[in-house]
């Protein structure tokens, strides 16, 4: 059968076993099935009595099932697949510890006097939340928790309050650690690293516009944001900016102390010295001056500018950062200073994380079971649709769908800009459908190829990418089309997650009105990413 009449029957299939409810994983095995039914022994599908005789079932542990098998092998054995369940244990602890909340707290105490100060407090926890985790699902329902009561308890315009949950809520897909990041790296053979550092420009310009479109929107209708009556004996002005600095100076104290520690222990030990490849990053001689230097200035702010006393109490009010600020330096600090790898860090982060709770007295045996179960479960979900589309892209792949499309696509003629932007389109309609998941184990091995074969100097209007980041700006650019699937309707999760802990008047008509704005400014951070594409390259 040629592969043209097989893509059609998969696409339509896919449709129609979605359509009816069935799982992804279970849909896509089976499709895999039928696709090489289809293409090496047609004749079982209306001869199914010759069963035995043919390419498939003859020889059943050579020829396309054997390559398959591999494949699916290979994917599930990969190294870096262990970070997931690690990155979804340490996203539950963080949902069931007291940090998250006590960041919340503490952001609040510093941005409360801020037209819009609670919406601008939860973009900025979910930033972290999700430079700690990645994962979006729990950040949504966290927030919910915590910062939907407080914004309308307070009076805040009801679409306000749902749009910045939801959209901060899923910038987990965009700022690293990102575990779309990772299936992504996984299934296209990208560094991974290379992906995270190419994303944070891209994820902090995402965040930032969200609290840009705050900031200008509380200030046009004050009434969106009322501010909460001033509590007796609160600091406020300079007083308040006094207290911020002091917390600032001992935070940056103890950085610093800590990299003049790091970069000392490596002279002393003599690893500098016997250093064949690059330099240890931060970990030289050139740095102890510069870390030295930068602890004894904060320390003379704190004890001749500040005071001991208002230190303390800046501390005080700011010290449910520290924790947060800890695992992402472990996480993120442990990646990026070349001490371990993906995996290893996602494990440092969740022991970090666990240790955390233990100091603060919230560890228990239930927080770690329901954490356990949480893990268990999600990871189970993420590994049978793995399993399923990855089966489903392997036997597509063996019977020549990628290159069928490819030519099809190439061949036409279309500007690459509009190749890209008829990508675009087909991504957020498949978002707007389907689990990011499957999306990415069954488009992105038909949609790379055919970019990769587009001429670099025609991909964005302003500035060239250089040829070699082609697939890391395209996983980037995927990972922002996600952002968009997370709150489009009629199933964006972000909605569903939201519903699920919001208050019973938030009908999911009412979620999804309020993503409206939000969605408009995801979009314009897609289009940044298309217009400009070097943009993933300013910290490569």
């Amino acid at each position: 059968m040629d592969i043209g009449t097989i893509s059609l029957v998969l696409m339509m299939g896919l449709i129609v076993l979605l359509a009816i409810g069935m799982p992804l994983g279970m849909a896509s095995a089976i499709l895999a099935v039928l696709v090489l039914v289809m293409k090496f022994e047609p004749e079982l599908l209306w001869a199914p009595w010759t069963f035995g005789d043919g390419i498939l079932t003859g020889r059943p542990g050579s020829g396309p099932l054997n390559i398959l098998a591999q494949k699916i092998y290979g994917l599930l054995t990969d190294y870096v697949l262990i970070s997931i369940p690690l990155f979804i244990f340490m996203a539950a602890l963080l949902e069931r510890s007291g940090i998250a909340k006590s960041m919340y707290d503490s952001l609040n105490v510093w941005l409360n006097r801020t037209r819009g100060g609670i919406a601008i407090v939860t973009s900025i926890m979910a930033v972290i939340m999700a430079a700690m985790s990645g994962i979006i699902g729990g950040e949504v329902v966290l927030l919910g928790l915590i910062a939907l009561p407080q914004m309308l308890r307070l009076g805040y315009n009801q679409n306000l309050a749902i749009g910045t949950i939801c959209a901060s809520g899923s910038l987990g897909t965009m700022i690293p650690p990102s575990i779309v990041l990772i299936i992504y790296g996984l299934i296209t053979e990208t560094s991974i690293k290379a992906l995270f550092t190419a994303a944070f420009i891209p994820g902090f310009m995402l965040a930032s516009l969200i609290i840009l479109y705050i900031i200008i929107r509380t200030q046009l209708n004050p009434d969106h944001a009322p501010l909460p009556d001033p509590v007796p004996g609160e600091p406020q002005g300079l007083e308040k900016s006094m207290l911020f600095g002091a917390f600032l100076s001992v935070l940056i104290a103890g950085f610093s102390t800590a990299l003049f520690l790091r970069a000392l222990f490596f002279e002393l030990s003599g690893q500098n010295a016997v250093q064949t490849g690059d330099p240890i990053t931060y970990g030289t001689a050139d740095y102890l001056p510069w870390f030295g230097g930068t602890a004894v200035l904060m320390l003379v702010l704190i004890f001749l500018v500040f005071g001991r006393a208002r230190t303390a109490t800046g501390w005080a009010m700011g010290k449910g950062l520290v924790p947060p600020i800890v695992v992402i330096g472990v996480v993120l600090g442990s990646i990026y200073g070349g001490i371990t790898g993906i995996t290893e860090a996602a494990g440092m982060g969740a022991l970090a994380v666990l240790v955390l709770a233990i100091f603060r007295g919230e560890a228990s045996f239930d927080l770690v079971w329901e954490s356990l179960m949480r893990t268990l479960k999600s990871t189970g979900t993420i590994i049978w649709v793995t399993i399923g589309a990855a089966a489903l892209a392997g036997a597509y792949t063996i019977a020549g769908g990628p290159r069928f499309v490819a030519d099809m696509i190439v061949g036409s003629e279309m500007p690459s800009m509009l190749i890209l932007l008829v990508m675009m389109l087909i991504l957020l309609f498949m978002g707007a459908f389907m689990d990011w998941v499957g999306i990415v184990l069954l488009i992105i091995p038909v949609f790379l190829p055919i970019v990769q074969r587009l001429p670099v100097e025609d991909i964005g209007l302003i500035g060239e990418l250089n040829p070699r980041n082609v697939s890391i700006w395209f996983g980037v650019l995927f990972c922002m089309n996600m952002q968009v699937s997370f709150l489009s309707p009629p199933f964006g999760p972000a909605a569903f997650y939201l519903k699920s802990v919001a208050p019973p008047h938030i009908s999911l008509t009412d979620i999804f009105k309020g993503f409206l704005p939000f969605i408009g400014i995801q979009i314009l951070a897609l289009s940044v990413l298309l217009i400009w594409p070097p943009i993933i390259e300013l910290l490569l």
